[in-house]
């Protein structure tokens, strides 16, 4: 592996010459990979493949012993699992050891998904995720791994985190994983070493600290930031947590880490808490990731307000009239989901979805800054007299269960409708709106017409490839 002379140079003064060159010698060897499940999906809650190996930092992320053909398991792609990097999952150990009580979250640079789907398995229940991604088409996919990974509480968002700043004391967390230079993914990526420089490193701490400077203010006193980059150098990680400390009085935090996980601290010098993944000591990816409280304030009276102003809202959504076009499709749509009264149903001409009531005041107030992307689950569209059942409904863990009649479909034909293709389904089985299932887990719907079943995939999600690989390994 050629890397940047400057680079080389830099990390060698930081880690020590015997520390630098292994950890040379680690980024030789394959990256390894890993996976986290999705325990809401109940029907899939555990890897039965041999050689796997538990991530200590994460309760249901597992070391595999090689790559799988991921895109060819039907599994992945209902959500069932998550593939991501493993150092970045010690997210878990930070939320469990700081985040008991139902809270507003922000995952500020949150494409393509890993660490958001990871939020919203940790967050305790009647907590919400807002996951933002500045680039328009990222934000997209991201939205295409939160509904698969199905929880309802999640609203989508495409801004750039100076619109953040308006949300003054908004969030309870945020999590800021900021773009940065890339050294910890050199490994995996070979780009990342082409566009590495020391002017990109100079861009990037400068770009980390107009972020944290932008999403401060809607932190709220006493909230929890959560700093995170992929790289290994002390500008971009130990000098900005030490900016944050003088310029906003941001409070390092302590995670309680076991010595055996070989987790190194920090590389400037200075004495406050930091967590830092070196490939040649930790199993994954080069990952930095500090945690700062924001200092206490005279908050009791904001904090009433806002909890006067949810009830309120609560009351208003309660009480509101929806156009009489609209009543006959919510009337229906309701008895999919399980305790639909815990939901506010949005419904326009065309579309209805259901977002959790108890931040339906949020939810507004968000709509006044924000591009919201998505929110809650779609349920369900209107064409005609027809009420077509949503893809997002198929994912979420609030479908009522028995709500459509399921079909239970094998390998192929599984792969078949993940590229959008028409599927014949058992000769016995109801003509109508139907849910298909692979090894238990929903795929999503189709309709039986009889001699076929249309294929309600959606289309933007099926598999692209042009050929089904000889030797398939899934979970």
């Amino acid at each position: 592996m050629n890397l940047p002379t400057k680079f080389a140079t830099y990390t060698r003064t930081l880690l020590g010459e015997e520390g630098y060159n292994a950890l040379l010698e680690a980024l030789q060897q394959d990256s390894p990979v890993s996976v986290r499940l999705n325990t809401s999906k109940k029907e899939f809650s555990s890897i039965t493949i041999d050689g796997i190996v538990p991530i200590p930092w994460c309760a249901t992320g597992y070391y595999l012993p090689e790559r799988l053909t991921f895109t060819f398991d039907p599994l992945f792609h209902a959500g069932c699992y998550y593939v991501q990097e493993a150092s970045s999952m010690f997210l878990e150990k930070v939320m469990k050891q700081y985040v008991h009580k139902p809270s507003v979250m922000l995952d500020l640079c949150a494409a393509p998904g890993g660490k958001s789907t990871h939020a919203c398995s940790l967050l305790p229940s009647g907590s919400l995720l807002v996951a933002n991604e500045v680039i328009r088409s990222r934000s997209h996919i991201l939205a295409e791994n939160l509904t698969k990974w199905g929880q309802p509480n999640v609203i989508v968002t495409n801004n750039d985190p100076t619109d953040f700043s308006k949300l003054d004391s908004f969030f309870d967390v945020i999590l800021a994983d900021v773009p940065c230079s890339g050294e910890g993914m050199f490994r995996k990526d070979a780009a990342a070493i082409e566009e590495w420089s020391l002017d990109n490193v100079e861009i990037c701490w400068q770009r980390q600290r107009r972020i944290i400077a932008d999403i401060w203010p809607s932190l709220k006193p006493g909230g929890i930031l959560i700093y995170s980059t992929c790289t290994y150098n002390t500008k971009e990680d130990e000098e900005n947590i030490a900016w944050i400390q003088e310029e906003f009085g941001g409070i390092p935090l302590e995670v309680d880490v076991p010595g055996d996980w070989s987790i190194s601290g920090n590389l400037s010098g200075r004495d406050f808490p930091v967590y830092r993944f070196l490939p040649h000591k930790t199993v994954g990816e080069g990952f930095f990731l500090a945690v700062l409280r924001k200092p206490n304030a005279e908050e009791e009276p904001e904090r009433l307000f806002a909890a006067s102003q949810r009830k309120m809202a609560d009351k208003k959504s309660k009480g509101a009239k929806l156009p009489n076009s609209n009543k006959e499709l919510l009337n229906i749509v309701k008895d999919w989901i399980v305790d639909s009264d815990s939901y506010q149903l949005i419904a326009n001409d065309r579309f209805v979805s259901a977002f959790p009531r108890s931040y339906f005041a949020e939810l507004s107030k968000l709509q006044q800054s924000l591009h919201i992307v998505q929110a809650g689950v779609m349920l369900a569209e209107m064409k005609g007299k027809d009420i077509i059942p949503n893809h997002s409904l198929a994912m979420s863990k609030i479908m009522r269960p028995g709500t459509f009649h399921t079909e239970e479909i094998g390998y192929e034909q599984a792969i078949a409708y993940l590229r959008k293709e028409a599927i014949l389904l058992n000769e016995a089985a109801p003509r109508g709106y139907l849910l298909v299932t692979y090894r238990g887990a929903p795929l999503g719907f189709v309709k039986n017409i009889g001699n076929r079943a249309n294929n309600l995939y959606p289309q933007e999600w099926r598999i692209r490839s042009g050929y089904l690989p000889h030797e398939v390994r899934t979970l």
